[in-house]
């Protein structure tokens, strides 16, 4: 009777498996597993079901116990168990145990002629050399991983190779034939000739570099890709880096009261499955918190991207900038421009434009605006042709140069609609409204800044204002738009309806005021706003 039971349970699980019912076969592997242990093909079939479902610890074990197996009955096999266990702690965020797991497929390999496995290891090399910016071992990398897909004709192998080839041309600014790679890396894929773990890693490969590089529309037509084939591949690892991608994506179109709790669930969700990922969410995360004005919950996920090894950078800067502490961001930024990412190091001048010209360091901000565009006519994406020129026509604002200033800002315009990118459309308008001032067109000034406050309801944030410029008690903005209303006799409800916010978001900045002025009641509040001339 308990040989039936066990059989039937085996025959079940291995029907479910081959139907993708991943639960169904989760569950009935993990029964009978408790009457005898599974055999070795049985349990890679129950660690591959664990991985479905998310239980990437029990998965892991799973594939380790039938790796040691494999290496008493094959030794190929083994390496290619190996291989993917490295891909696992990668993606995991432990580079140290991935290289071991590499290792143990290398010797298990040495000698033999070439085999996919071969193929899959020297893809993980290569990745290895992207995340530690080795760009000579990378291009090594690349150059072995492409001879050996021409040599074995293995789609995945060969999808593989245009990937990391891909990767290496974007770093080294040659994004036309990066992306030219990287396309017909996606065609296997989508043909499902590349096996969902591997196919997983490249979509998150490139939509990181896709987010580096700024490049929204692309960002865009490969996320709806990915969607699809998450939706096909029934993961719920890859299902929660849809989500964090989507949702990057998201952030520059839609209403960030909507996207911050679903950004906080989906960056928690991958917090043990995929780090990278889930950094990546909890940064996104600090930055619509911080646009938003919550600095405090802005610097906590900041700090739990950094506890995933991610630098939270130019976020926490930008943060510091915000909160008035200009020497703060300054250090910051100044550090965070120090390392060698050149692909990461635009970004980073684009805060430091900001933040040198809100210490009046116009100077300072004129470099970094050089820089910035040269990097941006290398790369030459949208994004980075947008934040270029961007910075020029705030730089030129500061000058006094406000012809040349508007020139720059409305093409900064044009390519953030492109984009869809609404928050920098609204800090453009803002800085339009200066230089249109200083060329003495009030109305259209004043209408150009109307535009931006419009977009920033829309949108829930707080209105960019200049970065580290002292307010009144420390206040933002937005909290003193809250003041002025509650000031004038209005009701939380009120405050909420009249500037397009939640009742809950409207007690927040309240507490935030009442914290930051030393006080406990609305009227002492109003008392304190009318004693010091900021209504």
């Amino acid at each position: 009777m308990l040989t039936e039971t066990h059989t039937d349970l085996l025959f079940a699980a291995r029907a479910a498996h081959e139907r993708r019912d991943w639960r169904a076969s989760y569950q009935a592997f993990d029964l009978a597993s408790r009457r005898e242990a599974l055999r070795t093909d049985d349990l890679d079939a129950f660690s591959f079901a664990a991985w479905r479902l998310g239980y990437v610890k029990e998965s892991s074990r799973a594939a380790e116990r039938v790796f040691a197996e494999l290496t008493r009955t094959d030794p190929g096999a083994a390496a290619m168990k190996a291989t993917e266990l490295g891909l696992a702690w990668l993606v995991r965020g432990d580079i140290n145990i991935g290289q071991g797991w590499m290792n143990r497929a290398r010797r298990l390999l040495a000698g033999t002629e070439d085999t996919p496995a071969g193929g899959y290891l020297a893809y993980l090399d290569a990745a290895v050399a992207a995340i530690s910016l080795d760009l000579d071992s990378l291009a090594t990398h690349v150059r072995s991983l492409q001879e050996m897909g021409r040599r074995l004709g293995d789609p995945a192998v060969t999808a593989l190779g245009h990937i990391a080839g891909g990767i290496e041309a974007i770093l080294h600014a040659r994004t036309t034939e990066g992306y030219a790679l990287i396309d017909e890396a996606i065609l296997p894929l989508v043909a499902d000739q590349v096996p969902i773990e591997w196919a997983g890693d490249i979509y998150c490969m490139v939509l990181h570099h896709c987010h580096k590089l700024a490049d929204l529309p692309r960002m865009r037509s490969w996320t709806q890709s990915m969607e699809r084939w998450c939706g096909l591949s029934g993961s719920v690892p890859y299902g929660g880096v849809c989500d964090v991608h989507r949702l990057q994506v998201q952030v520059a179109t839609d209403d960030y009261r909507m996207l911050e709790d679903r950004l906080g669930l989906a960056s928690q969700t991958l917090a043990e499955i995929n780090s990278w990922a889930a950094a990546e969410g909890y940064y996104q995360l600090g930055e619509v918190r911080r646009l938003m004005g919550d600095q405090e919950g802005a610097a906590r996920a900041f700090g739990q991207a950094r506890a995933l090894g991610l630098d939270p950078q130019p976020g926490e800067a930008l943060l510091a900038c915000r909160r008035g502490d200009s020497a703060a961001a300054w250090t910051a930024i100044r550090v965070a421009l120090a390392g060698d990412d050149r692909l990461n190091r635009v970004r980073l001048l684009r805060a430091a434009v900001e933040i040198a010209l809100g210490r009046d360091a116009v100077d300072e901000a004129e470099t970094y605006c050089r820089e910035l565009e040269a990097d941006a006519e290398a790369f030459k994406t949208p994004g980075f042709l947008a934040w270029a020129a961007h910075a020029r026509g705030a730089v030129a604002v500061r000058q006094g140069k406000f012809a040349e200033a508007l020139e720059s800002l409305q093409t900064a315009l044009r390519e953030y609609r492109v984009q869809q990118s609404r928050y920098e459309t609204a800090e453009v308008y803002e800085w339009m409204a200066l230089a249109r001032r200083g060329l003495g067109d009030v109305e259209a000034a004043t209408a150009d800044a109307a535009t931006a406050d419009a977009i920033y309801v829309q949108l829930g944030v707080e209105p960019a204002g200049i970065c580290g410029a002292p307010s009144p008690g420390g206040l933002t903005r937005r909290e003193l738009e809250v003041l002025s209303h509650i000031a004038h006799g209005a009701t939380n409800r009120q405050v909420a309806e009249q500037l397009y916010l939640s009742d809950k978001t409207v007690g927040r900045h309240l507490a935030n005021i009442y914290a930051k002025l030393g006080v406990s009641s609305r009227t002492a509040a109003v008392a304190w706003a009318h004693a010091n001339n900021v209504l």
